[in-house]
């Protein structure tokens, strides 16, 4: 039986920063009450300023790494982020397939200041591997663009961005709206069942490192915590926008979110 708290296994890099990466990843599933348990692809070193390098790990270390959380604690969801190459994009395939575990598959490939976190190479095989395994897919407009070909610069193209992403075999798709004018941000998830639109304010601010990230996450908490997917993006998006209104301003570049608001609020 699932596990009350909603166990998430998440597959991705390490940020030194702490505002992205598996960092973000854990603090957004326990806020938002959930369990998280890690398989790291890849140690960064970065912060607010930009990504100063990446280390890939060994394939038999990633592997090995979630097979251990698997075979013992298990997981009511997997969130996948970065992923680097082709190579890891093929053995988390596999991790998958053989973890029968709903995958929120957030396909990273740049990181906030610019840096690639997904090698040219590898884009075929998040498009050919990832994107039909996942239960819900988060792509922003340069990712969408990227492993659909269509623009991205309005809602008709999200729109029809992530109506091809359903055609290549996610069962969902949230299209975020960070990257496309106007005066409102909207993100769009879609199903084969319909479309349902969140609209919000815009914020001026530089502190946004982490928000894909965070985002998927936390839906993957609301899916591993047995939410209708409708309610587990709903949640995550609002705590996702909080997050970010409560930004603390920390570092010189691209800040973090402040992912322990609802802790001051409780408080």
């Amino acid at each position: 039986m699932p596990s009350f708290l909603g166990r998430v296994l998440i597959i991705a890099g390490s940020d030194s920063g702490g505002g992205a990466g598996i960092q973000a990843d854990i603090k957004a599933v326990t806020m938002l009450g959930g369990y998280a348990a890690t398989a790291i692809t890849a140690i960064t070193v970065q912060n607010t300023l930009g990504v100063h390098g990446v280390h890939p790990l060994p394939l038999d270390l990633i592997e090995a790494q979630a097979r251990a959380v698997l075979d013992d604690i298990g997981a009511d969801a997997i969130k996948t982020g970065m992923l680097g190459s082709t190579a890891v994009v093929e053995r988390v395939a596999a991790i998958l397939d053989s973890s029968g575990a709903p995958a929120v598959v957030d396909p990273v490939m740049i990181a906030k200041g610019g840096h690639p976190l997904l090698a040219d190479d590898a884009v075929a095989a998040v498009r050919s591997l990832m994107i039909p395994r996942a239960a819900l897919l988060t792509p922003n407009a340069p990712e969408a663009e990227a492993l659909t070909g269509i623009a991205v610069a309005d809602l008709d193209g999200q729109r029809r961005a992530g109506e091809a992403l359903l055609a290549m075999g996610a069962r969902a798709v949230l299209m975020k709206g960070g990257h496309v004018p106007g005066e409102t941000v909207v993100d769009l998830l879609l199903t084969p069942t319909g479309e349902t639109l969140l609209e919000g304010e815009r914020f001026d601010t530089r502190n946004t490192h982490g928000t894909g990230c965070t985002l998927a996450s936390a839906c993957a908490a609301g899916v591993a915590q047995g939410l209708p997917l409708e309610v587990a993006v709903a949640n995550a998006w609002a705590y996702v926008a909080e997050a970010i209104r409560r930004a603390p301003g920390l570092g010189g570049g691209h800040g973090p979110l402040d992912h322990g608001w609802p802790l001051r609020r409780d408080a």
